[in-house]
């Protein structure tokens, strides 16, 4: 998965390029005539480990398929390994993240606690059951093998298990707590435009006077007072008391937009009394005088502030509507889904078929993986159409325009053929950029491609990503961002040079003028602080950094968690909050690993015991990318 970092090519880094040159490079840092590589573009993408021959398993063991298909590698290897989590042994290059150490996701993040206990503990938050005894050794043919494993797993769950629990989140975690102590920083609200008060957030920033509830009092009614902000992270604001000038031992944190914070005035017109801190009441004995001297000229929030927050938090999607959107357990194809619930803007989907429930899947409102009733078929995507004679009478077909708007793209000129080759991020393995090829071209400037290498002979792990989808790049971005570009699996010539491939392929490189270049000032810096969806399990929202930006293109890591769990995401992102949104909304947010550590184990339950576990612990674990991109066989 990770390979070593590329230099740039030549021709375009050299400090000494004329000034003609400087004017023709485009927004991705390239040249807008570079449509194919020069004889001295090199790239030093290489892998690090050599695939290892591993006499195969006894034939009497499982085979994982996929649609009655077995996949094996284009060159017939099958390199073999052991989960060092669960046991189980499929091949090597299937497994997960780049030392092949873990079957899953779910295994290596229940390795890295550290002790079998802890990864038992976090089976028991997610599926509030303890974990098999039994160890399940299967043999995994190597489809982009996730895939296969998916699927398998998925009709597993199915057939075992009615029931289903949502994750449990640590207790305790405070985001004040945690940016004070670390002196974080978080991205600002007006970063995310699909968010609550994305829009019309406004000049708020520290030095705003707000009125909120005194704390610092013996009355026996609630009473209210004047704090300034002295910090703000995404929606929370650190307040300190009027009155207390340096002294910082009441300073709290507050969510902005929450019920318990109003514009000054509020109380004035609210009938609400202003009683100053029990800690500083002997400070002033005209408390007035104070107020009108300090609050002169001092900003406040719109005297709206809270109506606005109210209609930012309404959401057009409502519970029985019908969308289409991917199949998670086949992901070239989309399938009919019925709204089941709205938690601020993302949506819990559950399959039409799904008698009980609980075969669901969740994204964003405006998530590219959902579209209106007749989208597939409009563009000639693969679709599944239900079993279900009639749709229930509850049920509505939801507008088509609710649904995010795409770019529209000019098709009429030079256009994206099949066969062209570009750079993609790989819908099995968020963390990476591959070598790619366009595979089909759909109406609408809609096209599907394949990771080159990792490609199934009927071209079911194909994904479909917009013409203008900022996930999809023009060949040598990587090499010229510095960006670790991985080539196609088995390709032997390594460093790999996207001259001599194109060359050996026979292909050309899709134009670099067809790819969207439009950057917009998104606000974002590295180290900021935010919350963020994990796109491999889309029901959680986790505790995130922005440790990268090229463009548009942010490296999102996951606090507490290994670098190859990062993930490549669109500045735009719906799945992007700022702090403070799961509090603002009702959603759990999943906080940083390394605050496992602080749960208790029951110890009684698990002395003495050997554990094995299935590969996911959940109907959503080991969704991989599964949950972010649309994939379709031809």
């Amino acid at each position: 998965m990770r390979s070593s970092r590329h230099r740039g090519k030549e021709a375009f880094t050299t400090e000494h390029s004329s000034r003609s040159e400087r004017k023709r490079r485009d927004s991705f840092g390239m040249f807008d005539g570079y449509d194919s590589c020069s004889e001295d573009t090199s790239s030093s993408s290489s892998s690090d480990e050599s695939e290892e021959e591993v006499a195969p398993l006894p034939s009497s063991l499982p085979i994982i398929k996929n649609n009655g298909q077995v996949y094996t590698y284009p060159d017939g290897k099958s390199g073999m390994a052991t989960c060092e989590m669960c046991g189980m042994v499929g091949v090597r290059d299937a497994f997960y993240s780049k030392t092949k150490r873990f079957c899953s996701v779910s295994c290596s993040r229940s390795y890295s606690s550290n002790s079998k206990k802890a990864s038992i503990l976090a089976r028991l938050q997610v599926t509030g059951k303890p974990p098999t005894k039994k160890a399940k050794v299967l043999q995994k043919q190597p489809l982009v093998a996730k895939l296969a494993a998916y699927a398998q797993y998925q009709a597993t769950v199915q057939n075992q298990s009615k029931t289903k629990t949502a994750p449990v989140p640590l207790e305790g975690f405070s985001w004040g707590n945690y940016i004070n102590s670390n002196s974080f920083s978080a991205a600002p609200v007006n970063c995310f435009k699909h968010a609550p008060m994305g829009t019309c957030w406004g000049d708020i920033s520290e030095g705003v006077r707000v009125e909120v509830p005194n704390t610092d009092c013996s009355l026996p009614t609630k009473v209210f007072w004047i704090a300034g902000i002295v910090k703000l992270a995404g929606y929370n604001a650190l307040l300190r008391y009027e009155g207390f000038e340096g002294d910082s031992s009441l300073d709290f944190w507050c969510n902005v937009c929450g019920p318990d914070i109003h514009p000054v005035g509020w109380c004035a017109t609210s009938g609400k009394p202003l009683v100053p801190p029990r800690t500083i009441q002997h400070k002033y004995t005209n408390w007035k005088a104070f107020l009108v001297k300090r609050l002169t000229g001092a900003k406040t929030l719109p005297a709206d502030f809270a109506q606005k927050v109210s209609e930012s938090m309404q959401y057009p999607f409502k519970p029985s509507m019908r969308v289409e959107v991917v199949d998670k357990t086949h992901l070239c194809r989309t399938r009919v889904a019925i709204v089941d619930s709205v938690i601020g803007g993302r949506l819990r989907l559950v399959y039409e078929e799904s008698e009980d429930k609980t075969d669901d899947f969740w994204c964003h409102m405006y998530s590219p993986l959902i579209h209106p009733i007749g989208w597939s078929r409009s563009i000639g995507h693969r679709f599944k159409r239900s079993d279900i004679a009639k749709k229930q009478d509850s049920h509505f077909d939801a507008p088509p325009h609710l649904f995010a708007k795409v770019k529209e793209a000019d098709s009429s000129g030079e256009w994206f053929k099949e066969g062209m080759k570009l750079e993609a991020i790989d819908p099995l393995n968020l963390s990476a950029i591959c070598v790619a090829t366009i595979r089909k071209v759909l109406a609408d400037g809609y096209l599907m491609i394949g990771i080159d290498g990792s490609e199934a002979a009927d071209g079911s792990d194909w994904f479909c990503y917009h013409a203008t989808s900022p996930s999809i790049f023009p060949v040598g971005f990587c090499e010229i961002n510095m960006i670790e570009l991985t080539p196609p699996r088995g390709y032997a010539k390594l460093p790999f040079k996207w001259f001599d491939y194109l060359r050996e392929m026979g292909s050309v490189a899709a134009p670099v003028k067809l790819f969207n270049k439009e950057v917009p000032n998104h606000g974002f810096h590295v180290a900021m602080k935010l919350e963020a969806v994990d796109l491999m399990e889309p029901r959680l929202v986790c505790v995130a950094t922005v440790t990268r930006i090229i463009h548009r293109l942010l490296r999102i890591h996951f606090d507490g968690w290994e670098d190859e769990y990062d993930q490549w995401v669109d500045c735009e992102s719906p799945d992007l909050y700022p702090v403070g949104w799961c509090q603002l909304t009702g959603y759990q947010l999943q906080p940083p690993a390394s605050q496992l550590s602080s749960l208790q184990m029951k110890e009684e339950l698990l002395d003495g015991e050997e554990y094995s576990f299935l590969q996911g612990a959940s109907d959503q674990e080991s969704n991989g990318s599964a949950s972010h991109y649309i994939k379709q066989e031809p």
